[in-house]
């Protein structure tokens, strides 16, 4: 059963070809990874410390940096509520395709449930209509059996602010559509074709000639 995640939906719609090689041949090319270690530990931390782990040993290997955007993940309100779920994987079925993801984590005020993303880097442009938004807000409508609201709520610690998207039955209607849309697309591509303009900082350029 193939399940569709956020991010095979994006790389698809940046270059079809990329996705082939990715996801169909599973051609995996080693990527500069150090810019994305601070966001690893700190999603790391943030885990342990809502299930209860003791963290005093692991802050001291902190940077100076990563301690602020930790500090700055600590004190936000969102973070601050009652978590439910930390490091949650979560599918669904949408018409007749699958789709599903890993959840940095789902807090509550009573059945009021707030799916949270925490960001070191750059806040999703359109974030409304993120894959990432789009998959995980569908999952958990599913999931949750009784809730009043539902929101997806993006921590940029960058910024030091708040991204907040509430579900609502007119979004649902427009995310189904749109997953239903794009999966039935990569479900009968037979040629993958490879967009130009994605080429110049893609790790399977070498690939394509």
């Amino acid at each position: 059963m193939l399940i569709y995640s956020p991010n095979m939906l994006k790389t698809y719609e940046t270059c079809p070809k990329k996705f082939y090689y990715q996801y169909i041949k599973h051609l995996n090319i080693p990527k500069f990874t150090t810019p994305f270690e601070k966001g690893k530990k700190i999603h790391a931390l943030a885990n342990y410390y809502l299930q209860g782990i003791n963290i005093s040993r692991i802050q001291t290997a902190l940077s100076t940096e990563e301690q602020a955007a930790w500090q700055t993940l600590l004190e936000n309100p969102y973070f601050m509520k009652k978590c439910f779920k930390s490091e949650f994987s979560i599918s669904c079925k949408i018409k007749d395709f699958w789709i599903g993801g890993r959840i940095d984590a789902i807090v509550h005020d009573d059945k009021d449930y707030y799916i949270l993303d925490y960001k070191t880097g750059m806040t999703p442009k359109n974030s409304e209509f993120d894959y990432q938004t789009i998959v995980y807000l569908l999952c958990m409508n599913k999931f949750l059996t009784n809730y009043d609201n539902l929101s997806f709520v993006y921590i940029s610690l960058k910024e030091m602010k708040n991204h907040i998207i509430k579900f609502t039955p007119e979004l649902k209607s427009e995310y189904e559509n749109r997953i239903e849309k794009i999966c039935a697309k990569i479900s009968n591509d037979k040629l993958y074709k490879q967009d130009f303009q994605s080429c110049e900082h893609c790790e399977y350029k070498s690939l394509c000639g």
